[in-house]
Formats: C-alpha cells, sequence, structure tokens
C-alpha cells in the first residue's frame, strides 16, 4: 500500500468517527459536561445542530477527497491484475519478434533488453495503468543470446521472470545498394526472440 493510498484509508477512518460525533445525543454530550464541569452553562439545542451540521459537512468532503485520491493513487501505480495481464501481452508480442542489427551488433529499434521488455509492459498496462513504474532487472548470467528478465512494477506486489532467446535467421538480412546500385556492402543481420514467462523472479 502505497503512502497516497494510506493517507486516504486514514482519512475515510477519520471522516467515519466525524460521523459518529454528529450522532451522539444531545443529553449524553451534556451529562458528559455535567460531569466534568459542573458550574458550565448549558448548551442550547442550536449548538448541536450547527455541530452535527459541521461534523457531517466536514465527513462529506473528506470522503469526496479520499475517493480522488483513491483514483490518483490507482493512476500512479500498478495493481497487480494490470501487471499480470500486461506481461503476458508483452510476452506474446516478443515471442517472434523480428529485429536487425549493424555491423556493431547494435540494434537501431532498442537498446537492450531490459528497455524492450519495459517498453512492451507498460504499452500493454490499460488505461488506468501508469506510464512509467515498470522494471526489467536482468539476470548476472544472461547473454546476447539468453536472458531472463525479473518484472516488477510500482504498486504491484507480484513479479514475472521473463526469458528471452535470440535466435540467428540470416533470411532477414538486409543489404542496402551501394552508391549508383552497386551491390552493397554492408548487411544488416536478421534476429528473432523466442520469449516465454513464468511467475516469481528469475
Amino acid at each position: 500500500m502505497d503512502a497516497l493510498t494510506k493517507m486516504d484509508v486514514f482519512l475515510l477512518a477519520l471522516c467515519a468517527v466525524l460521523l459518529a460525533m454528529a450522532c451522539v445525543p444531545a443529553d449524553r454530550v451534556r451529562a458528559w459536561r455535567a460531569g466534568i464541569n459542573p458550574s458550565a452553562p448549558e448548551l442550547p439545542d442550536a449548538s448541536f445542530v450547527v455541530a452535527r451540521v459541521l461534523f457531517v459537512a466536514l465527513a462529506t468532503g473528506g470522503v469526496c477527497t479520499a475517493v480522488q485520491g483513491f483514483g490518483v493513487s490507482d493512476r500512479m501505480s500498478w495493481s497487480d491484475g494490470e501487471l499480470t495481464s500486461a506481461v503476458h501481452q508483452a510476452t506474446d508480442d516478443l515471442d517472434g519478434y523480428a529485429y536487425r542489427t549493424d555491423e556493431t551488433g547494435d540494434s537501431p529499434y532498442f537498446t537492450d533488453y531490459e528497455s524492450l521488455t519495459e517498453e512492451k509492459v507498460t504499452r500493454y498496462g490499460g488505461g488506468d495503468a501508469p506510464e512509467t513504474g515498470v522494471f526489467a532487472d536482468p539476470a548476472d548470467t544472461d547473454t546476447d543470446t539468453d536472458a531472463h528478465l525479473t518484472v516488477t512494477a510500482s504498486g504491484a506486489d507480484n513479479a514475472f521472470c521473463v526469458h528471452l532467446q535470440r535466435t540467428r535467421v540470416k533470411k532477414d538480412d538486409y543489404t542496402p545498394p551501394g552508391l549508383n546500385g552497386s551491390p552493397g556492402t554492408l548487411t544488416f543481420r536478421g534476429y528473432r526472440l523466442t520469449a516465454g514467462v513464468r511467475d516469481g523472479e528469475c
């Protein structure tokens, strides 16, 4: 539970106390005051009416504020359901994902497997999920051809292990033509990913 949600829960509890105070009978309050200070002047009925109206108004405002706060909190953090759905859809998208690399082995489409996975999960988060807060942490033993990424998100308690394997696909290679239609000298190498996912950290 994030800090904003905790504050909203506290605010709802405070509103419940205010409503309970508004329901206390006037005779009970008079008896309580007389027990503490017998010489205190008698409170008129109008004072209790004003107090009840004030307590109810404060409680109503507090409930409205808490409801709005829950909405803001929902948009700022991921739920377990949102993350579960997004990770599985992202894995389906990554399974069979094709790309090419230049002569240095870098892809112009993404920086690394971590950023690619985070971008895919965020894309499938849905309307209520935030556009940030997804983390794909690689394992220490990861290589360019085999990677295990622990996917988590801010606000969600669950975690997933996404497994990516890279396969060389020569038919996806691309050699752009050279100057004046001559054969090109640079070949962009083609690859495809195989993706899977399981519950829990890698």
